[in-house]
């Protein structure tokens, strides 16, 4: 595996490393030892697969806070999406940036997500397909959300938001977590 550490100290954009043959190829797309190398926390709690009907389905931005805080391992196995993380650690420089970036059936590029990172993707193809990879089980009580649109963060959707959940439109406004201690 190829480890390309973002402007999102933590957060790496990982490429395989293709081994050729006349059969086709062969790439191993995780391995405790090489993330730990890397000081990434290599637990597997949770895989889990999402499906897109529609072009334009948003799915975020959501995250745990601990002792629940969760690491995700994205990867898109059918069509492509745009996959969007914010640092939400109070102690890190990067503190409420965002990075994203383009996961594609075709590039085969992961995108490890650390704690305390909102993440959040839209689907760029009808029949987008997801697996995560979580390090934490999800636990309700400490799941929090940003909204998808909010200007203080000014993401830059590639395409309309065609489809999403209620609970993912109706998350608060930073302004007004940061206000109401939500964060």
């Amino acid at each position: 595996m190829i480890f390309t550490e973002t402007e999102l100290k933590g957060a790496y954009i990982i490429d395989l490393e293709e081994k050729h043959d006349h059969r086709g190829f062969f790439a191993r797309t995780f391995c405790a030892q090489e993330f730990e190398a890397h000081g990434l926390k290599p637990t597997v709690a949770q895989c889990n697969l999402s499906f897109n009907h529609k072009k334009g389905t948003l799915r975020g931005m959501h995250y745990q806070i601990p002792p629940a805080a969760e690491t995700k391992l994205i990867r898109c196995t059918q069509g492509a999406i745009y996959d969007v993380i914010i640092d939400m650690r109070p102690e890190s420089p990067t503190y409420l940036q965002h990075v994203g970036v383009e996961l594609t059936a075709e590039n085969r590029r992961a995108f490890y997500v650390p704690e305390m990172f909102a993440h959040g993707y839209q689907a760029l193809t009808d029949g987008a397909e997801v697996v995560y990879q979580v390090g934490e089980f999800y636990t309700p009580g400490y799941e929090r959300g940003l909204r998808y649109n909010d200007p203080f963060f000014n993401i830059q959707w590639p395409v309309e938001v065609t489809e999403m959940s209620e609970k993912d439109q109706n998350w608060p406004l930073m302004r007004m977590m940061s206000v109401g201690g939500n964060v």
